[in-house]
């Protein structure tokens, strides 16, 4: 679980990245989610971009996703979510709480 610094702070670093993943008509297959572990593996930090009209089925996807690639959630706006999970060997070092 991310502290509210922590968000902070990946959020900062999110600013600049384009999605690497972007969700269509199919919804949350097995692939979607095995691309985005192989995301998480390489990146850590990843954005992905949910294309459905309906607020409530994305904040399910959304949940779906930190669930099922084991990431935790950083912030969303509109259709494009940051994902977290650190790596073996971490990259990106988070601020301490």
């Amino acid at each position: 679980m991310l502290t509210g610094k922590e968000r902070r702070h990946l959020n900062g670093l999110a600013h600049t990245l384009k999605p690497v993943v972007t969700l269509g008509n199919a919804g949350l297959t097995d692939n979607v989610i095995n691309e985005i572990n192989i995301a998480l593996n390489v990146h850590e930090l990843i954005k992905v971009k949910i294309n459905h009209g309906d607020r409530d089925i994305r904040k399910q996807v959304d949940t779906e996703i930190a669930e099922r690639a084991q990431c935790d959630p950083v912030k969303n706006i509109g259709r494009v979510f940051i994902y977290y999970r650190p790596a073996k060997k971490p990259t990106i070092k988070l601020p301490a709480a």
